[in-house]
């Protein structure tokens, strides 16, 4: 009986390291369909997969290294925190615009409903006259031009100017 036993344990020891011993592959077929199997297939190239970990020993190379690993984090980080300053500056430059807007219509609302305008000059006050008026009417309808309407008209009017 101890015999038996004995030759039952020596089996059962011995048979992972056979199992071990034989090598799995795997294969993708022409319409897409991954295989597995004991034996490498005729006419298409497979991999060796450790039975053990689930682990192709043929993905080897294509592994990434965790150094590399880090490295592309640290490069999305950076993606990330560009992205995040251009939004902040597209925030900003959105608000400048709004400020611009608003007080070129309010100096428009002052030029048009004010037949006088009184300003200030080397410490005397003086009124404008009426081309002086008509001069800052032109230059506060081309703020409000400029600032007031969509982002995109504004981009696209500047455009032709840069190319001169």
């Amino acid at each position: 009986m101890n015999r038996k036993i004995l030759m039952l344990a020596a089996i059962m020891a011995a048979a992972p390291g056979f199992a071990a011993g034989a090598s799995v592959y795997k294969w993708t077929d022409d319409s897409g369909v991954t295989h597995f199997g004991d034996r490498q297939p005729n006419g298409a190239s497979a991999e060796i997969v450790n039975v053990r970990t689930g682990k192709s020993s043929g993905g080897q190379a294509s592994r990434v290294s965790p150094q590399q690993q880090v490295q592309e984090i640290q490069e999305r980080q950076q993606a990330e925190t560009r992205q995040r300053q251009e939004t902040a500056q597209e925030e900003a430059l959105r608000k400048q615009r709004e400020a611009n807007c608003a007080t070129a219509r309010s100096n428009l609302d002052v030029i048009n409903s004010n037949a006088r305008i009184r300003v200030e000059e080397n410490g005397e006050m003086r009124y404008l006259t009426p081309e002086e008026i008509e001069e800052q009417r032109k230059k506060f309808e081309e703020v409000a031009a400029e600032n007031c309407g969509p982002m995109e008209e504004r981009e696209e009017q500047q455009e032709p100017a840069e190319q001169r």
